[in-house]
This record gives structure tokens, sequence and C-alpha cells, in this order.
């Protein structure tokens, strides 16, 4: 089992907020509609994403998903990220392509 904190010491990606760094990963999730994201995203996944608004962090704790990764430079506003750490979600940023980034959880998986 790969753990949110193996993805960190990885070292794959820019990490812009540590939430629960202790919860595994079940999987790696792609999507950029927040409503499908909402319905079909796995518990404990890895959503890789270029959308960064506030509303993708309702989205992942609705979808309790372990982590979000911003892919293709996307990166959230200040209040954003204070939204993440109140709601202590893990956030990720990574200038690859969506493929790429999910390629690389999906490889230390």
């Amino acid at each position: 089992m790969t753990a949110v904190q193996d993805l960190i010491n990885a070292g794959f990606f820019h990490s812009e907020n540590q939430g629960n760094c202790t919860q595994q990963i079940t999987g790696v999730f792609c999507c950029d509609l927040l409503s499908v994201a909402m319905g079909r995203a796995p518990a404990g996944c890895a959503w890789v994403t270029v959308m960064a608004n506030r509303n993708t962090l309702a989205v992942a704790s609705l979808a309790d998903v372990c982590c979000i990764i911003l892919a293709e430079g996307a990166s959230f506003a200040e209040e954003d990220m204070q939204c993440a750490k109140e709601q202590e979600i893990t956030v990720f940023s990574t200038d690859l392509p969506v493929f790429e980034a999910a390629l690389k959880v999906h490889q230390l998986l």
C-alpha cells in the first residue's frame, strides 16, 4: 500500500499543502468535470485535475479523495489554499500534463 506520505517522499510533485499524510492511496482518478468527479471519484484516490478553484476542494471533500494533484501548472488562489489547509486536504502541483502526472502516481502504487 502507498500512503500520501510516500507520494510526498517520491518528490514527483511540489507539495502545496499537507493534510492527512497517512491516508492510503487507492488509485488514480483523472477528471476536470467537477460534477463527474463528485459522482465517480473513488474514495482514497489521488485526483489529477487542472481545475483549480474552491469547488474542486468541496468535491474532494465530498468524494473523500486522499489528495489533489493540480497538473499543467494550475494552482489555487491564496484564499483557496487557506481553505485546503482548514479542510486538511493534501494538494500537490506540477507542470506535467494530466496523463504524465497520473502515470507517476500509478507507477508508485
